[in-house]
């Protein structure tokens, strides 16, 4: 069955990556023995939990026909494809690689760029009306996850 998403469907998702990645930051500050990198990875784990709030947020300010179901769907179907592909393609359940900060970075870098294919591709799922533009905000936002990483993972080097 094909299905088209809303807006809604998208951010439902969006706040579940974000639980996923700050539980991700979450385990791996467990690991370290170094408390500067400790205290780095419990800030990202603070930060994705102020993102899921971002997120609930705009997902709250969604207008009623962005939130609309576009398919006949009584058993929540399109809902469970969607958190189970969150589950299991960015920020899932692994083993981290706490043997270095600069693996923990480029594995956390990995997830960010994921959700980002995940968003982009999702956005073409989602019709002009049913809020595809909101998706736009959400990308952004991963792409700023992105940028700090990446400045972090060079100040190891």
């Amino acid at each position: 069955m094909m299905y088209d998403f809303n807006a809604d469907d998208i951010f439902e998702i969006a706040l579940q990556l974000e639980r996923n990645g700050a539980e991700f930051y979450r385990t791996a500050a467990e690991a370290m023995k170094d408390e500067a990198h400790r205290k780095l990875l419990l800030e990202l784990a603070a930060m994705e939990d102020d993102h899921e709030k971002t997120f609930a947020a705009m997902r709250d300010q969604l207008k009623e026909a962005e939130k609309s179901a576009t398919v006949f769907d009584p058993d929540g179907e399109a809902a469970q494809y969607l958190r189970a592909l969150a589950d299991t393609r960015v920020f899932f359940q692994k083993q981290i690689d706490t043997s270095s900060m600069e693996a923990i970075l480029k594995d956390a870098i990995t997830a960010e760029k994921d959700s980002i294919v995940f968003y982009l591709g999702m956005r073409e799922a989602v019709p002009p009306e049913m809020g595809r533009e909101r998706l736009d905000d959400v990308i952004k936002e991963e792409m700023g996850h992105i940028r700090l990483l990446s400045k972090e993972l060079t100040a190891l080097r």
